[in-house]
């Protein structure tokens, strides 16, 4: 995500300012010296209740309260995310730019949002159908939003039928929920981002989420839920990073699916001590 932040963050049609890695371990890592990070304090022990994902609104809190930000606007988004392409400033006349997840379904699940979303309050389809990346807000509705979008969060964790529910993706309903909450809703902008493999063509969109594996067969074909002939999925690597020179996809697979390949094969390939990265993975293993 880094390397291809700088190279995208100087070209024309880009409103990208600086880049800080908020990193809620409590503690240093090993990439402090590469990338600008920021260090805040987890939650406390098993509040989170095995949801790592809780500690990212608490995260962003702590972050907009110790930090001196010198942008107006924010860009929140996430370690899984490639530019294609540089991104200018979707905010328009106020409104925050977000992406629109089709699994977001809050008037689905009215009775659950209730819970934390009360009438008065407006109705349900006032909620947007999102998550709090990739979104680009204004620093002070973030401010606004951030300890509601945390709080939001812990309650729906520890109401069991709303986590059962809403599982993975619960901090993002908790951001939804909590925006509608101070009357904030975002324009929902298609081209903000594609998802491979789903999304065949990375066309004019300005990010690349590899959240999903990619599994094809030699002929081409998707075998998504089995381990394909080739593959990328990011959980593959959880123990250390990627190898450099990734084998390309065979034909027939979505151009989508060739250019993470291929970004991902010029980052390693450029980004130093990455080899020194790789044998530290493999004596450690």
């Amino acid at each position: 995500m880094y390397y291809w932040y700088k190279k995208k963050k100087d070209l024309p049609g880009s409103d990208m300012g600086k880049f800080t890695r908020i990193l809620h371990s409590g503690d240093p890592d090993n990439l402090m010296d590469e990338i600008p990070t920021v260090v805040v304090d987890p939650l406390p022990e098993r509040l989170d209740r095995g949801y790592v994902v809780l500690n990212r609104p608490w995260a962003f809190v702590q972050w907009l309260d110790k930090v001196k930000i010198e942008e107006e606007y924010i860009l929140m988004a996430e370690p899984d995310h490639i530019f294609l392409k540089p991104l200018p400033n979707l905010v328009h006349e106020g409104y925050p730019a977000a992406f629109p997840f089709f699994y977001i379904k809050p008037s689905e699940h009215v009775k659950i949002i209730r819970k934390f979303f009360p009438e008065e309050k407006g109705p349900v389809t006032s909620i947007d159908p999102i998550g709090n990346s990739p979104v680009i807000i204004k620093k002070d509705l973030l401010e606004k939003i951030a300890p509601t979008w945390m709080n939001v969060s812990l309650k729906m964790k520890h109401d069991p039928e709303t986590d059962n529910t809403f599982g993975w993706v619960l901090e993002m309903y908790a951001y939804a929920v909590a925006s509608a909450l101070h009357g904030v809703q975002h324009i929902l902008y298609r081209e903000f981002m594609l998802q491979p493999p789903w999304d065949l063509e990375t066309g004019n969109k300005f990010i690349l989420h590899y959240t999903y594996g990619c599994d094809y067969n030699m002929k081409g074909v998707l075998t998504y839920g089995k381990v394909g002939e080739w593959r990328f999925d990011k959980r593959s690597y959880l123990d250390g990073p990627p190898p450099r020179n990734l084998s390309l996809p065979p034909p027939g697979v979505p151009e989508s699916v060739v250019t993470l390949v291929k970004m991902v094969n010029e980052a390693t390939a450029n980004i130093p001590n990455w080899d020194t990265a790789e044998k530290m993975k493999t004596n450690s293993s």
